[in-house]
């Protein structure tokens, strides 16, 4: 049998936008990943479903497996000829137990690559306007673990690390924050030194608290400030005010949830993410093309003798395009015929494929793409309308209102419901961590009502991006937003308008 691979893959500090390149390659082949705990829901939200995965998270006084067991589990999937990911929070080697889990594949000669990631040391003090190095305070940066066992005493020599007088990064160090600062400060360090506890940096529950050292075990926790977390001690935490630039962003501190189709979500969940917000990519709905085109195939047989060609999505687009392909026909045979476009992605959609539209309507939806296009009608035109196998029929009716049009509404594409695998999402729900659930169409939201039945949502806000959508939110209890025009641009707007608002 072939021998696998491992990959120890870094996967930052938690935010997907400081996810590596190379990581994301990696992970998009994997065969089986193996992840820890401290993987940001951003990145699991967004991992391939084409894998298998299992679990073996680690938090204080808890391990799902001992690291001898995953040390076995990743020869063992080696062996069996798979390309094997250990997905480990941060960078591999920093904490990271992953020379311990290369020893025994070195020993088995697996072959295995090492993919760094950004650590939380340098990232999350920068993500809080904290320079871990200034050459007027601090030449150096030192990296400790604080975590120490029950009733022992550190094995640090503390004396040296004041003496060094650089900045100190203290990871997996909040339970020990008392001895660690009483250890400082008997070592000979200022009681009044600059120090922060910055807790789930890089996300959307990034908190910053500082205080001076004597003071800060008080101060955080009177804060009730939650792990991960890591403690900077040093001169340079007092540019945190100065310097803080990620609460800034429009949509700092919210976490959203997207509920487009993979085909269509990474676009979306960009634009919000430029914005500051963190994106969990949790399609509720899937597009699959009908098995059966024979429709469509006819229809593009006789394409000569439409008029009109309405195209009311994206995926219809794609899905129409792909047949053309399959029957090796171009733009060229369409010549004949004018081409609607339900609104401004549909068009962009169609651009991209050397089309440019004859009618969009000023109000991207389904009705009032029907209304435009009948008044522009003589009836006795011929219409092709290749669309979503369980459209809305109130198009339909609206164009056979004009007597003498004929239309052939094609289904060449089903919508399926998806279900989540990896992200907590019910959970994060009930704890009130969704900020917006932001949805394109009708059936995206029935999908996530589908995926979350037995959770409550009465009262979540959902980003609708037009009245039929906003309709089928309402249905299910949910407060509603509508975008001023159907479009992800406007949905971003419409969200970083109310975020904005609410922090004034």
């Amino acid at each position: 049998m072939k021998t696998g691979k491992v990959w120890l893959v870094g996967a930052g500090p938690g935010s997907i936008s400081l996810l590596t390149i190379k990581a994301a390659e990696v992970l998009q082949k994997a065969d089986v990943i193996i992840y820890d705990s401290l993987i940001g829901t951003e990145i699991l939200s967004a991992l391939p479903k084409t894998a298998d995965y299992i679990y073996v998270g680690k938090r204080s006084g808890q391990h799902t497996m001992p690291q001898e067991e995953i040390n076995l589990l990743l020869l063992k999937e080696a062996q069996k000829g798979r390309s094997v990911v250990r997905l480990k929070g941060g960078d591999p080697f920093l904490f990271g137990r992953g020379g311990e889990e290369l020893e025994l594949l070195k020993e088995h000669q697996i072959p295995f690559e090492i993919v760094p990631g950004i650590t939380s040391p340098i990232a999350v003090p920068e993500y809080n306007g904290i320079p871990v190095t200034h050459r007027d305070f601090s030449s150096s940066v030192h990296i400790i673990t604080g975590h120490k066992k029950a009733g022992s005493e550190y094995d640090i020599d503390f004396e040296a690390l004041v003496r060094t007088k650089g900045t100190l990064v203290f990871l997996m160090g909040i339970s020990s924050l008392p001895d660690i600062a009483d250890s400082l400060i008997s070592a000979g360090m200022d009681p009044q030194m600059p120090a922060a506890v910055l807790s789930r940096g890089t996300t959307a529950g990034q908190k910053r608290v500082a205080a001076p050292l004597r003071e800060l075990p008080e101060v955080v926790c009177k804060s009730r400030i939650k792990t991960p977390a890591v403690i900077v001690v040093g001169q340079v935490c007092r540019f945190s005010k100065d310097f803080a630039w990620y609460e800034d962003l429009p949509l700092a501190g919210c976490r959203i949830l997207l509920t487009r189709p993979k085909e269509l979500i990474k676009k979306t969940a960009a634009m919000f993410r430029d914005q500051g917000a963190e994106v969990l990519e949790m399609p509720s709905i899937s597009i699959e093309p009908v098995r059966d085109q024979r429709k469509l195939s006819m229809a593009l047989e006789k394409i000569n003798s439409y008029d009109w060609i309405v195209f009311t999505s994206v995926n219809g687009v794609r899905i129409f395009f792909e047949e053309m392909k399959h029957q090796k026909k171009d733009i060229r045979s369409l010549g004949s015929c004018r081409i609607a476009s339900i609104g401004a992605g549909t068009k962009n959609a169609l651009e991209e494929r050397g089309l440019f539209c004859d009618l969009v309507p000023e109000h991207y939806d389904g009705v009032s793409l029907a209304g435009t296009l009948a008044d522009r009608l003589t009836g006795t035109e011929h219409i092709l309308i290749p669309r979503a196998a369980s459209g809305n029929q109130e198009m339909i009716r609206i164009l056979h209102k004009k007597p003498g049009i004929q239309t052939d509404d094609i289904g060449i594409y089903d919508t399926q419901y998806e279900n989540w695998q990896l992200v907590p999402v019910k959970e994060m729900i009930e704890s009130g961590e969704i900020d917006w659930t932001v949805f394109t169409s009708a059936s995206t939201v029935r999908g996530f009502a589908a995926a979350v039945a037995d959770t409550c949502i009465k009262g979540m806000k959902a980003a609708c991006i037009g009245e039929q959508t906003a309709r089928a939110a309402e249905e299910v209890g949910m407060k509603v937003y509508i975008a001023e025009q159907a479009s992800a641009e406007s949905l971003v707007r419409l969200v970083s308008e109310h975020q904005t608002g609410s922090k004034l």
